[in-house]
């Protein structure tokens, strides 16, 4: 399943051929994250953690482009930069929050192997993004396209597919309380 904004203030769920192929729990789990971030984006942000907060927690996802797991070739590439949008505690299950973050991806921008302690789903709002789980096949996601990552799953990279246009994703964490940590270097 995939979300749209219909423009007449509701989202709209449509089904997407690629997405039908994904098992059921991936999808679902994604539809739910898409969800939840489509509401808190519609409600705005009254009630999201302090700005100083979230430079603090976002520090342990900016720390993963520092991984001394990239080759020579990769460590020259340009890296992501994260903007922190809000994080809820998740008053339905005690000790887990949500954060949203954008992720914007320069053209050739390459992210390298880490982890997450929670799920996260990735919505790509922008450009098209290459990314591998360990495990998995290289997949490819366009406008509107997202992924799934469970927690503790390594996530081998991501990386900007174009070397001219940007590219952007909208992730959705599901970490302990205090929005994170979010990101483990691997």
């Amino acid at each position: 399943m995939t979300t749209s904004w219909s423009g007449s203030g509701r989202w709209n769920v449509f089904a997407n051929a690629k997405l039908r192929e994904r098992p059921a729990k991936v999808g679902i789990a994604a539809a739910i994250s898409l969800a939840v971030g489509a509401a808190i984006l519609a409600i705005g942000f009254s009630h999201h953690t302090s700005g100083t907060d979230f430079t603090v927690a976002m520090e342990h996802h900016a720390g993963m482009h520092a991984s001394e797991t990239a080759t020579p070739a990769e460590a020259g590439r340009p890296t992501t930069v994260v903007k922190p949008i809000s994080c809820e505690k998740l008053p339905n299950v005690p000790g887990k929050s949500l954060t949203l973050a954008l992720v914007d991806y320069p053209p050739d921008a390459y992210t390298p192997r880490h982890r997450h302690p929670g799920s996260v789903s990735a919505f790509v709002t922008k450009g098209t993004l290459r990314s591998q789980l360990a495990g998995g096949p290289v997949g490819t996601y366009s406008v509107g396209q997202t992924w799934f990552e469970p927690p503790g799953a390594v996530h081998l990279f991501a990386e900007n597919a174009s070397k001219t246009e940007p590219a952007q994703i909208l992730a959705m964490f599901i970490a302990d309380d205090n929005c994170g940590p979010l990101v483990i270097p691997d």
